[in-house]
């Protein structure tokens, strides 16, 4: 039986007891007060022995504050047998919010399906949910792709009169696009009495990753109020749509509207600027980001910097940002390396990935797709066989189509056709060259216009 389900609860207070008390739980403070001042998970278990000694496990704010702490801490264990062994059985609305608070710790914990069996638990038992129960269980039905049971806990929200609810809307919305039901979410937003500016930006997300363009600029334009999230997402829009004009006049205006750009409309921009391989406007974007406070160490804007870089021609400058990041997600070496083994540099790519792997950062199939292509600029086949096997039986990777087009093309330079034959044969698709073979296409007609539209950086 799950753990937040069981009937049996292992005890929790100190396997033994001990004189000796350290400052932070100095027996003059309140155990409010040492909650208030709780470092970590060592003291909040001795706070909670406290508590036990005190016969206080009963108090339902004590029971909250332990529960938050176990949640920012990451231990759903321990909050999982607190909560049923402190929960009462019966409850009425005061207790609601304390399962509120603990199916919103397992779903922000990554424990979805705990959440939602919390969720049926507690309507068995007759605690009422209220209007926050709602958009946490949402949540979790979405993160644990449970479409129908979000359908029926909206069925539920309708029958108890809480449907109306705008953050609970919002949340259903967003539940309906990113499970498949784009008219459901569309329905929603329609019949939306009040709508905040959230609304409006979950709308236009929505319809921007059902791929709707047309739509979500319609619904844009429409927005009475917009803040940095919805212009982001319009230009995001545009470049993910392979329309870089659009996102840079797009970003004219939000300047003239004097919203200010953060760290992800900087990103869309360095996106747009590598599709127009404009590494002056690139540059000018670098030079704003420095210049205004954007650290690298946001590591999506150093590895957004490098991509820039790489595909501008520019890989000098993307090695220069890759050194200088004291914080590299596998992001940020994917990046590094596939722009040096796809633009010529295929032995310092082979290099870097060695540096990775000492540095014990875990590769992925992207990582394979450019030390492939470091390899197939090297005209190496001895080290892309290497790598290959490598991928395969170190790290389990399973190829990708990108990893068999380096392969082939391996050992038809050197007139292996039957390796080419054999490798072809257990492709579950056919190879894709052109995702290889990297071209860095330079739209240098509408640099001029761009360099126009950021001005005032």
């Amino acid at each position: 039986m799950p753990a937040c389900v069981s009937g049996t609860t292992p005890h929790l207070g100190p396997k033994n007891k001990t004189k000796a008390r350290t400052k932070s739980l100095s027996e003059s403070q309140s155990p409010h007060q040492l909650l208030q001042n709780c470092a970590n998970f060592r003291q909040l278990r001795q706070i909670h022995a406290k508590i036990i000694r005190a016969g206080l496990s009963g108090d339902q704010l004590l029971l909250r504050k332990l529960l938050s702490l176990c949640s920012s801490y990451g231990e759903m264990d321990y909050a999982t047998r607190l909560f049923h062994h402190s929960i009462p059985v019966a409850g009425g609305p005061h207790h609601t919010f304390t399962w509120n608070l603990m199916i919103r710790a397992y779903t922000s914990n990554a424990r979805s399906h705990q959440a939602l069996l919390l969720f049926k638990l507690m309507i068995s038992r007759g605690i009422p949910p209220d209007k926050f129960t709602f958009p946490f269980v949402i949540r979790a039905c979405l993160t644990s792709s449970a479409f129908r049971l979000g359908e029926v806990v909206h069925g539920l929200a309708i029958r108890t009169s809480f449907s109306a609810d705008i953050f609970l809307q919002n949340n259903l919305m967003d539940f309906y696009f990113k499970s498949g039901h784009a008219s459901s979410g569309r329905r929603l937003f329609d019949k939306m009495r009040v709508r905040s500016v959230v609304s409006w930006t979950t709308m236009l997300t929505g319809l921007l990753n059902c791929g709707d363009l047309h739509t979500a600029r319609s619904i844009f334009d429409q927005m009475p109020t917009k803040n940095v999230v919805s212009w982001t997402a319009m230009i995001d829009g545009y470049v993910r749509n392979q329309q870089p004009d659009e996102a840079f006049q797009l970003f004219r205006r939000m300047q003239l509207d004097n919203v200010w750009p953060n760290e992800f409309t900087l990103v869309s921009l360095l996106k747009a600027c590598a599709q127009l391989g404009s590494l002056k406007l690139g540059r000018r974007i670098h030079d704003f980001a420095l210049k205004n406070g954007f650290k690298l160490e946001a590591v999506f804007v150093g590895t957004a910097l490098i991509d820039m870089y790489s595909k501008c021609g520019s890989l000098a400058d993307a090695r220069r940002v890759f050194d200088q990041m004291e914080i590299k997600s596998l992001a940020t070496w994917n990046a590094m390396i596939t722009g040096l083994g796809v633009y010529g540099f295929g032995e310092e790519a082979l290099a870097l990935f060695q540096e990775m792997e000492k540095m014990n950062v875990q590769p992925d199939e992207i990582t394979f797709v450019g030390v492939l292509c470091a390899c197939l600029q090297t005209n190496n086949l001895s080290d892309g066989c290497k790598y290959f096997e490598h991928m395969t039986k170190r790290y389990g990777i399973a190829p990708i189509p990108e990893h068999y087009s380096c392969m082939i093309e391996l050992y038809d330079r050197v007139g292996m056709l039957d390796e080419v034959g054999r490798l072809v044969n257990t492709m579950p698709t056919k190879p894709n060259h052109n995702k290889v073979r990297g071209t860095n296409t330079h739209a240098t007609a509408n640099i001029g216009k761009h360099a126009e539209d950021l001005n005032c950086l």
